[in-house]
C-alpha cells in the first residue's frame, strides 16, 4: 500500500510517497533519495524504486520524496544544500509519523551525496541502521569532508559506471574503510542489474536483521 502525502520543508511543500509493507517492523523508516533533479531525477527513478521494492520485502515502512523544485514539491534546485534540508524535514516527519527511532537512509548518485550529508545533522533520538550510497558522484561532491559512520554504510557501484567514475568511487571507499559491492559491467543506471541491486540490499538487511 503507498500514499502520498506533502511535509512542509523550508523551501514549501516536499511531496513525499509512503510505502507501507503489510507487515511492519515496529520503530523502524526508511527514506529514500533520488538522483540528480536537474537531468530527469525523481522519486520514481527505477533505482529508487527498485530500493523501495527491498525494504519492503523486508517489512520496513520506506518513504520516497521529491526534492524541492521536483513534481509537486516546492522551491527550486539548490546544489545539494537545501535538499538535505529537504531530507532532513522529511526524516523528522517520517520517525514522528512512524513512531520510529531506528532509520534506514539510502540515496542514489546525486541523492546519495544528500543522505551521506544530513547524517551528521540527525537528530540525538534517531539510530542509523544503514546508509547506502548507490554510485556516489564522489568525483563532483564533496565527499571527503563528510565523517561517515564505517559500520552501517554501504557502497554500490558499478565498474562500467558512464557517469561516475568508478575508479575514483572504489579508491574513495577503501580510504574510508567503507564496505563496497562492486558490479562488474553495470552503467550508472543499473540496467538489466535491477533484480541483483534489491538482492544485494537485501541480502544486506538480511544480515543485519536476521
Amino acid at each position: 500500500m503507498s500514499a502520498t502525502s506533502y511535509v512542509q520543508g523550508q523551501a514549501g511543500r516536499i511531496e513525499v510517497r509512503v510505502i507501507m509493507p503489510s507487515h511492519e517492523l515496529p520503530n523502524s523508516v526508511a527514506v529514500l533519495c533520488h538522483p540528480h533533479p536537474l537531468y530527469g531525477g525523481t522519486m520514481d527513478n527505477k533505482v529508487v524504486t527498485t530500493i523501495a521494492r527491498a525494504f519492503k520485502e523486508k517489512n520496513i515502512a520506506t518513504v520516497l520524496f521529491n526534492f524541492r523544485g521536483v513534481g509537486q514539491s516546492d522551491g527550486v534546485h539548490d546544489h545539494a544544500h537545501g535538499e538535505v534540508d529537504d531530507l532532513l524535514a522529511v526524516i523528522t516527519w517520517a520517525t514522528q509519523h512512524m513512531q520510529a527511532d531506528s532509520l534506514y537512509l539510502a540515496g542514489f548518485s546525486f541523492g546519495s551525496y544528500v543522505a551521506a550529508a544530513a547524517v551528521s545533522r540527525l537528530a540525538d533520538n534517531i539510530t542509523l541502521k544503514k546508509l547506502y550510497l548507490i554510485a556516489p558522484p564522489v568525483h563532483h561532491y564533496a565527499f571527503n569532508e563528510l565523517n561517515l559512520p564505517i559500520a552501517q554504510s554501504l557502497v554500490i557501484q558499478g565498474d562500467a559506471d558512464e557517469v561516475v567514475p568508478a575508479q575514483d568511487v572504489f579508491l574513495w571507499a577503501e580510504q574510508q574503510q567503507l564496505s563496497l559491492i562492486k558490479f562488474e559491467g553495470c552503467s550508472h543506471f543499473f540496467h538489466g542489474r535491477l533484480v541483483e541491486l534489491r538482492q544485494s540490499i537485501l541480502d544486506n538487511l538480511y544480515a543485519s536483521l536476521g
